[in-house]
């Protein structure tokens, strides 16, 4: 099989259904992000983290395609089935969240991103995920989308930030907190 097919040479490209659709079109656009985000998920992943967080960002992964699949269907003319988002998804990344504020400190400061590697990581895929949730909610404001794809993509960068703290603390780090000029 040739990965290549050439039918987007001309600017447009296909969505799930059959439509043909320009390639900077908002969908193409929302499911691009996303497929970006999947993307630092998985260098977050390969970094040298605990078991419980690299098996969970696996998981984010895959719940990520089901996100790309939602958003690349012409919700009115693809019949394919594609796999749902389930609340127990979103309940999933808050059961996470809970579990790591446990052991950070109280949050008193706004965090700049970094502290080292793993955790600058976290931050640059907490704002693509925030790029790929305001993407989908002006999709969903021009077509139809899932209620539940915004709610996770909301619900990830919270998970993202939350994580970036906890892996900070994991190594060592202080958190690097902004002190306003007053």
């Amino acid at each position: 099989m040739k990965i290549y097919t050439k039918t987007g040479d001309k600017g447009q490209t296909s969505l799930i259904g059959g439509t043909r659709v320009a390639k900077y079109h908002l969908r193409i656009e929302a499911y691009g992000t996303v497929d970006e985000l999947n993307s630092y998920i998985g260098l977050i992943m390969c970094q040298n983290i605990d078991a419980h967080h690299q098996q969970l960002l696996k998981e984010i992964q895959d719940r990520l395609f089901t996100v790309g699949s939602s958003l690349a269907a012409d919700p009115e003319k693809s019949k394919m089935k594609i796999p749902d988002l389930h609340d127990s998804d979103v309940t999933l990344l808050e059961n996470e969240m809970d579990a790591m504020n446990e052991s950070l400190p109280a949050l008193k400061h706004f965090i700049l991103p970094g502290g080292n590697t793993v955790v600058s990581y976290c931050h640059i895929a907490r704002c693509v995920c925030r790029r790929a949730e305001r993407l989908t909610v002006e999709l969903a404001g021009n077509s139809f989308v899932d209620e539940r794809v915004t709610v996770y993509l909301n619900r990830l960068s919270d998970y993202l930030f939350v994580l970036a703290r906890k892996l900070n603390i994991d190594f060592g780090a202080e958190e690097n907190i902004w002190i306003p000029r007053v």
